[in-house]
């Protein structure tokens, strides 16, 4: 298993994601749902610069502790 508790082939870098969660930005997190292993997965998510609940974004790092970095398509 890796950081995220995920098999380690699951890989969430550079994967679309769904806001359901405004991100506030910088050290402020919101919520996305990316969809891994047939299903959706809720994450922690950070982004350097705000992002409204309902925005599509794409996964450009993965913090583990259920914790990603994203930023809008």
């Amino acid at each position: 298993m890796g950081n995220t508790g995920m098999a380690d082939d699951e890989v969430l870098v550079g994967r679309p994601a769904h806001v359901t969660v405004a991100i506030p930005g910088g050290a402020r997190a919101g919520e996305v749902v990316v969809r891994v292993r047939g299903g959706s997965e809720a994450y922690m998510a950070y982004s350097e610069t705000p992002i409204e609940a309902g925005e599509q974004v794409v996964v450009v790092d993965d913090r583990g502790a259920r914790i990603l970095v994203v930023t809008p398509l």
